[in-house]
């Protein structure tokens, strides 16, 4: 009797153990981190036994009402980019790193929604495969198998999320991230999936990298001889397929040079308006001044985030590890993507996804040059078109507070695209209230607001 009494209080244990985060995934207390009212998760879920390979996660619970808010799966790009180091601690997160602390990020997305950061593929940020021959086999399919294992994983494990709203997002190369995924989420017929949104995303090679000729031209970067050169002897998508061959021929490596020459060392292509932030190696070589700190944008912010996240107390509040590396970083310095998939078309299937009833929203930061918004707006026009969806009212600004914080289209009900003014390749980063008002409109079902704010605070939401 008593045999079968502990063999049914071992199986009720085993299966709250599946349902229920243990305590060891759930965050106390980040080191140097403010007093906040919402609960924190981060570990490791599983995603081939066989092979010991596991993604790394953080979970930030929504400020209030976490109950009814939806749940969002944020990626980074790269390939091979961590969300946490990058979307998290850099753009959108709770907190970013200064020094020894962590500052409350007044814009941050969990303001809206329930916050998933994956670092994915194995072998980014605290990701891992034992198994490391897993590291030179990566593309977009294993990429997406494993995204999606993942999430259907985790959502064993958090159960309460699973009937819950989704969305995925992510920037850059989550262009393919991101809709690759949804489209096995939608086959699957598990999940509540309701939209993506990808930011300044890599859709069409040939597009978006040819678009950044005009762009640098119209921008001021490159003079009249050089845009000529650049587009008609040898565009850009050539360059970038010549150098990943090893192929570059003298005729590209001219033009590639004298626009380097031209755009000088001290821009930074991501964001053309923004200060950059000299490393300790370049100021031991340069001595400048140094750049004056504003409360809107840490522009050294990324190499905060690489010390606090390298710190054994950090680590371990987080429940990481670091596995066949020696230090998190925020690309990763073990994985070898297949480059050969960054010319895998995004028109079908986003056109899939529109089709299926999954709201798309593209947006742009409009100072980014390396996929900048000249790209994607075509590539947007070019899905439309095929889609046979007309514009549904004009293309018009939209405003945050009391200043424009971009323009939007919206093509029907299911597929938009918006402009965050002012703002770079990872837009939250430099424009975090615009970004925050954008995600916001977006994860509402909301239209981006068409007038000036009558509150004299520029701190509003939809």
């Amino acid at each position: 009797m008593k045999l079968k009494q502990w063999t049914i209080a071992a199986t009720i244990c085993s299966i709250l153990l599946q349902i229920y985060p243990t305590s060891s995934e759930k965050i106390t207390s980040l080191p140097g981190q403010p007093p906040v009212s919402f609960q924190q998760h981060s570990g490791y879920i599983t995603i081939d036994e066989k092979q010991h390979r596991a993604l790394f996660y953080y979970f930030a619970e929504a400020e209030t009402s976490p109950t009814s808010k939806p749940l969002v799966l944020w990626l980074n790009g790269g390939p091979g980019c961590s969300s946490v180091g990058a979307g998290a601690f850099c753009e959108h997160g709770p907190f970013k790193p200064r020094g020894d602390i962590l500052l409350k990020n007044e814009y941050s997305w969990n303001k809206e929604a329930n916050m998933l950061y994956l670092e994915s593929p194995a072998g980014v940020g605290f990701s891992y495969s034992a198994n490391t021959t897993f590291y030179k086999l990566i593309n977009d399919e294993i990429t997406a198998w494993d995204n999606l294992v993942f999430l259907e994983n985790w959502l064993k494990k958090f159960p309460q999320y699973k009937s819950r709203d989704l969305y995925i997002a992510g920037e850059s190369y989550a262009g393919h991230y991101v809709p690759q995924l949804a489209q096995l989420v939608v086959q699957s017929k598990k999940l509540n999936l309701k939209g993506i949104a990808i930011g300044n995303p890599l859709l069409e090679f040939n597009i978006d990298f040819n678009s950044r000729a005009v762009y640098l031209w119209s921008h001021g970067l490159i003079s009249d001889w050089t845009y000529e050169k650049f587009t008609f002897m040898c565009n850009f998508s050539t360059i970038r397929r010549q150098a990943q061959s090893g192929t570059l021929t003298p005729v590209c490596q001219s033009v590639i040079s004298l626009v380097g020459r031209e755009i000088g060392n001290f821009i930074d292509t991501y964001d053309i308006t923004l200060d950059v932030c000299l490393s300790s190696a370049a100021s031991q070589s340069i001595k400048l001044n140094q750049l004056q700190d504003t409360e809107e944008i840490d522009v050294c912010v990324e190499d905060e985030t690489f010390k606090y996240l390298n710190r054994k107390d950090v680590q371990a509040a987080f429940h990481a590890r670091l596995v066949g590396v020696t230090r998190w970083s925020i690309c990763s310095e073990v994985l070898h993507y297949d480059y050969q998939n960054l010319e895998v078309p995004m028109i079908p299937v986003l056109s899939k996804l529109v089709k299926s009833g999954i709201r798309v929203l593209v947006y742009s930061g409009d100072q980014d040059s390396v996929l900048p918004l000249t790209g994607t707006r075509t590539i947007v026009n070019v899905l439309a078109k095929q889609l046979g969806l007309n514009m549904s009212g004009l293309y018009r600004a939209w405003y945050e507070g009391r200043q424009v914080g971009g323009w939007t289209q919206d093509y029907g009900r299911y597929l938009s695209f918006a402009t965050i003014r002012g703002a770079s390749h990872e837009a939250p980063f430099s424009q975090p209230e615009r970004s925050l008002m954008l995600f916001a409109s977006f994860v509402r079902g909301k239209p981006l607001p068409a007038a000036l704010s009558s509150s004299t605070s520029d701190d509003q939401t939809p």
